[in-house]
C-alpha cells in the first residue's frame, strides 16, 4: 500500500516535476541501448519524459508510456512529436515482440515485476534490453554527503546515493522463469550534474514521493531544515552551482523462453 501510495503521488506535482527533476546523461543512455538489436524503444512510466527527451536526443524511435494522466499531459505539450499512451508497466499498450528496448527513468522502483517482467520481456524482441535508469546524487563529495543526512530518507532514499543504488537496484528485474527470464544485470554509473540555487533545489527535493506524502507541517519542517543547511554552505549559498550527479544504470537481456520439456505440464 505505501509503495502504492509513493507511485500514484506525482500526477498532483507534475508540473514541478517537469520544472525541477533531471535529466538523464547521454553517456548512460547509449551504454543502456547499446547491446539493443535496434533502437525501437519503449520508455515506461515515462513521466513528464525527462528519458524521453534524450532518448530523442540519441537517434531513438521512442514509444512513451505512463499511467498518469497529469504527467502523460506534460509530457505531451512538451514533446508533441513523440508518440505517448495511457499504459503502465504492468499493462503495456504495446504489441508483442515490438521494441528493441524498455528503458524505465527512475520508475523500475515503482513495478511491480511479478507483473510487469512477463509483460516487458512479451513487448521485448529476443535479445532485447531491460535498462533502469537513477539519477543519484554523488555522495562522495563532502557537501552532499552533509546535505544527504540533513535532508532524511524522505528526500535522500536508499536509492539516491550510488553505494545505496547499487545495492538497492542489484535484484531490480525478474530471476530466469519461462517467458520472463532474463541475464545477468550489469550495472555502470556515469557522470552528471544539475544547475540549481538554493530555492530550485529545495523545490526539486520537495518533488521526491516521500516528501510528497508527507503532511504539511512535517513537510516543511524538513524542507525548512534543508534550506538552512544549503544557506550554510559555502558551495551552495550564493547563486548557481552543480549539484554532482550520477546518471547509474542497471541492465539486463532478455532471453530465449524456455521450451517446455517433453512430458512436463507447462500450465
Amino acid at each position: 500500500m505505501d509503495q502504492l501510495l509513493h507511485a500514484s503521488s506525482f500526477g498532483a506535482a507534475a508540473t514541478a516535476y517537469a520544472e525541477h527533476r533531471p535529466d538523464y546523461a547521454r553517456a548512460a543512455v547509449r551504454w543502456a541501448l547499446e547491446p539493443a538489436p535496434g533502437l525501437r524503444v519503449l520508455d515506461l512510466g515515462a513521466g513528464t519524459g525527462k528519458l524521453t527527451a534524450t532518448l530523442v536526443a540519441v537517434g531513438a524511435d521512442v514509444t512513451a508510456v505512463e499511467p498518469d494522466a497529469a504527467m502523460l499531459t506534460e509530457l505531451r505539450r512538451v514533446l508533441p512529436d513523440v508518440r505517448a499512451l495511457p499504459g503502465s508497466a504492468e499493462a503495456i499498450p504495446l504489441p508483442d515482440g515490438s521494441v528493441d528496448a524498455v528503458l524505465a527513468g527512475n520508475a523500475m522502483h515503482w513495478f511491480d515485476m511479478a507483473v510487469a517482467g512477463p509483460e516487458i520481456a512479451r513487448v521485448l524482441v529476443p535479445g532485447g534490453i531491460l535498462s533502469g535508469l537513477w539519477n543519484v546524487m554523488d555522495d562522495r563529495v563532502d557537501w552532499v554527503a552533509g546535505l544527504a543526512r540533513v535532508s532524511g530518507s524522505a528526500a535522500i532514499g536508499p536509492r539516491d546515493t550510488p553505494t545505496g543504488w547499487r545495492a538497492e537496484t542489484a535484484r531490480a528485474h525478474l530471476p530466469k522463469a519461462g517467458a520472463a527470464r532474463f541475464g545477468a544485470p550489469e550495472q555502470a554509473g556515469f557522470p552528471h550534474g544539475q544547475r540549481r540555487t538554493a530555492d530550485s533545489l529545495v523545490a526539486t527535493l520537495a518533488t521526491r514521493a516521500g516528501m510528497l506524502v508527507m503532511p504539511d507541517p512535517e513537510r516543511d519542517v524538513a524542507l525548512g531544515r534543508i534550506r538552512a543547511f544549503l544557506t550554510s554552505r559555502p558551495e551552495t549559498t550564493d547563486g548557481e552551482f552543480t549539484l554532482p550527479m550520477l546518471t547509474c544504470v542497471l541492465r539486463v537481456r532478455r532471453l530465449p523462453a524456455v521450451p517446455p520439456q517433453p512430458g512436463v505440464p507447462t500450465g
